[in-house]
């Protein structure tokens, strides 16, 4: 199961995963100043996970284009419109 989607635009720029990473542990350093060590290590934990996926792992894949789908002429509803022409001549 995988908690962050490195594909989604929000982290296509650096100083948004930086900023993540930096603010989670900034946050567990905060909480253990505290005297709150579980929070700490749940914030911790959060940073240490967010940085694996977001800048040691991090390797974002192409946006998939759909494919351009045009139908063809012979295969809708043209043929009744080109027989109705052969018959009128």
């Amino acid at each position: 199961m995988q908690l962050i989607d490195p594909n989604h635009p929000t982290y296509r720029h650096l100083w948004v995963r930086v900023l993540i990473v930096v603010v989670c542990f900034g946050w567990a350093i905060f909480e253990f100043i505290g005297g709150d060590p579980f929070w700490g290590v749940l914030a911790g934990g959060a940073g240490a996970y967010s940085f694996y996926v977001l800048i040691w792992t991090f390797d974002p894949k192409p946006p998939e284009t759909a494919a351009v789908v045009t139908p063809d002429d012979e295969e809708e509803g043209d043929k009744p419109a080109a027989e109705e022409e052969k018959k009128a001549e």
